[in-house]
């Protein structure tokens, strides 16, 4: 069975760009920090848009949009809460 080279080539390129550094504490913190602000950002728009469709009669679907969006939001906020707490707790279960 003979292999075409470029078959080879690319699985190479696959290999090296797969060995490559992962993102800097300093990046990762300020993408997590990105992701928190969307997350916040999110969260007083929807607010606002249920706010708006209670008091102004505006349109009903907005008002189920706003909090589908919010509890999916709170939702994923759990969840990552959740790791970092299970992480620390694993952190705390190294021995000395």
């Amino acid at each position: 069975m003979q292999i075409p080279s470029s078959l080879a080539i690319s699985g190479y390129d696959r290999a090296r760009d797969a060995a490559q550094p992962g993102p800097t504490p300093a990046r990762a913190e300020a993408a997590f920090g990105q992701a928190v602000g969307g997350v916040v950002s999110g969260l007083h728009a929807n607010e606002q848009a249920a706010t708006a469709s209670m008091v102004s009669g505006a349109d009903p679907h907005a008002l189920v949009q706003a909090l589908a969006d919010t509890e999916l939001a709170v939702q994923t906020a759990v969840s990552v809460r959740d790791r970092v707490v299970e992480a620390y707790l694993e952190i705390l279960r190294m021995p000395v």
